[in-house]
């Protein structure tokens, strides 16, 4: 296996995934973006984009589907394979829902804003700001579904924590940890403290 990977980029949900579940994996550290700072880059993934992950015949861009195929593939031979949920569990709708609500809900508003604020600043300031509102309305749901639980679903960590984690922890980067409710506080806090956790932050 293989993975590229920018520091603070989407890829670090996979980097914090084969940590948790002790995979041997080859990791390049490419400049973030890529596909403007290493043109080379575009001859592997023509979309520029961070993470891109290769396992045989498995070539794949999307960090939250590389999560999943992770678990579903090698989840039972390893140390953390509990990070799933199977389809015959009852959870297992749920899981699904979160584990694109990271990506689709969350993370989506706050990579526009990124680009506004970070990448292009002074260029359409207001559509930064928006997407910042838009990402911290749609908290809302985590906020309450947090309460009192010490993981999203499942009674246990699972790759739904990773990746909505990732987005909680973007939200720093882009400076809007001030308007997280001291649930939200409390579980980034929490989840940053996994070994597994330190050891991805470590790889840049």
């Amino acid at each position: 296996m293989k993975l590229w990977h920018c520091l603070g980029s989407r890829s670090f949900r996979v980097l914090w995934t084969l940590e948790e579940m002790e995979l041997d994996c080859e990791i390049e550290v490419v400049r973030f973006p890529p596909r403007m700072f290493q043109k080379e880059y575009l001859e592997i993934n023509p979309l520029g984009t961070v993470p891109y992950f290769v396992d045989g015949a498995a070539h794949m861009t999307e960090s939250v589907a590389i999560c999943q195929y992770l678990v579903e593939k090698y989840g039972i031979k390893t140390a953390g394979g509990g990070l799933g949920i199977g389809v015959e569990e009852p959870e297992y709708g749920e899981f699904l829902n979160w584990l694109y609500h990271s990506e689709a809900t969350l993370t989506f508003p706050q990579t526009v804003a990124m680009r506004y604020q970070i990448l292009e600043p002074g260029k359409y300031p207001e559509v930064g700001k928006s997407y910042l509102d838009w990402y911290i309305a749609r908290l809302r749901l985590l906020e309450e579904k947090i309460k009192g639980k010490e993981f999203v679903c499942g009674n246990k960590f699972t790759i739904v924590d990773i990746s909505i984690v990732y987005a909680l922890y973007l939200g720093g980067v882009l400076g809007v940890t001030d308007r997280y409710s001291a649930e939200l506080l409390d579980y980034l806090e929490r989840m940053k403290e996994r070994p597994a956790f330190k050891r991805a932050e470590k790889i840049n």
